[in-house]
């Protein structure tokens, strides 16, 4: 096992967190030579690649094909309402026919890992080999912080192939609670060697900051994503995480995009300060992002986003989260976007599909942009991504 020590990555020069002009011309220079194919392992796909409806996030020699648009199954793990195992399965093959053949799940997301393995084998059953071959599962991995030596990570990573019935997962994602335990490099240098073994596909990060980012990719770690939380309201990726992505073809896939449903007509014209008066924010995500809303703006502000989300919904025929999601599919950097899937319990196929056919123009930019920049720095407020996980 390589052994890494905290104070040989301090030595390094790495990125001062201050502002994004901390990129050194040396840093600049270093990166592009990477992507014009200089000897590193590290030269990542600097095009999103696919159709409308897919898109290639790559490092290297590792690729993966995945939906622009991913069905996220954090609501399997409880607080959504209960989840009936048949229904659950049924409602995934009926996204996957539909074309939504992407799945992002966890370890410890309930019963999300073992819903896959049901649904990966009837699909194998019950559906033709090209729909088999398009299916991805995205998993992460969230380990205490413990030694990370490699058969820890090995048995680890062995128990999420098992639960979700495959030989190689598609995607690892990784997170890390505490970062001055430098750990991480030695976990992510094991969850590599799994990957050369064949038993997993890509390398990616789950809420990593910039810095964070930045010294896995000098520790020629390939990964190819980082999942962070990024919406209109939550607009930290494109402060400092994506300009870094942009040097290095490192892309994002983003959750809380519609933030847990807030950002729709449900919610349109309500007055949350009053008891009772508005719908109720009964689940976890309506709960979490409610507080992020808090922390923009206020409900107020709030509210002249949605109208304003509205009319430009309207003026193309779709829904408020519709436009929601393309705004930020249509950032530098992101390659996909979440959208939270209550399976067995409700559907929005028409509303998902939808978003690969949206366009938006000038106009709807600048009008959504406006309100944006209207709400609080939540880079100051929060810190980079990640960060709100990482707060004393």
């Amino acid at each position: 096992m390589r052994a890494i020590a905290m104070a040989a990555i301090t030595q390094r020069s790495f990125l001062n967190l201050t502002a994004l002009k901390s990129f050194t011309a040396e840093t600049r220079t270093r990166y592009e030579r990477r992507k014009l194919g200089a000897n590193s392992s590290v030269k990542c796909s600097q095009t999103l690649e696919g159709s409308a409806q897919s898109v290639t996030v790559s490092n290297g020699k590792d690729s993966l094909v995945i939906c622009r648009v991913l069905n996220g199954m954090w609501q399997t793990s409880g607080g959504w309402g209960r989840i009936d195992r048949d229904d659950a399965v049924d409602s995934m093959l009926r996204y996957a026919d539909a074309g939504l053949s992407t799945f992002d799940m966890a370890d410890h997301y309930g019963p999300a890992e073992d819903l896959y393995g049901i649904f990966i084998n009837r699909v194998r059953r019950e559906r033709p080999p090209e729909l088999l071959e398009s299916i991805r599962g995205l998993t992460k991995w969230v380990p205490p912080p413990v030694k990370m030596t490699s058969s820890y990570v090995r048995e680890s990573i062995n128990i999420s192939r098992k639960r979700m019935d495959v030989s190689s997962l598609d995607m690892l994602q990784f997170h890390w609670w505490d970062y001055s335990n430098s750990g991480y490099l030695d976990a992510l240098k094991h969850l590599t060697d799994l990957k050369e073994e064949g038993k997993i596909k890509t390398v990616a990060l789950t809420n990593f900051d910039t810095e964070r980012l930045q010294i896995i990719l000098e520790n020629d770690i390939p990964v190819v994503s980082n999942q962070v939380q990024h919406s209109i309201v939550d607009m930290r990726p494109q402060q400092k995480m994506a300009e870094l992505c942009k040097l290095t073809g490192v892309k994002l896939i983003t959750y809380g995009t519609v933030m847990g449903g807030l950002l729709s007509e449900k919610f349109l014209d309500t007055n949350l300060t009053i008891p009772f008066a508005g719908p109720p924010l009964n689940t976890p995500s309506l709960q979490k992002y409610k507080r992020m809303v808090d922390a923009w703006g206020g409900w107020s502000l709030f509210q002249v986003l949605l109208q304003t989300l509205k009319r430009v919904a309207s003026k193309h025929g779709v829904s408020i989260p519709t436009v929601a999601v393309k705004y930020i599919l249509d950032q530098p950097a992101v390659a996909g976007s979440m959208i939270g899937v209550r399976l067995g319990l409700s559907e929005h196929l028409q509303d998902t599909n939808a978003i690969f056919s949206l366009a938006l123009d000038e106009e709807d930019v600048n009008s959504i942009e406006e309100v944006s920049k209207k709400g609080k720095n939540l880079l100051k407020i929060i810190g980079d991504c990640g960060d709100e996980y990482r707060r004393a």
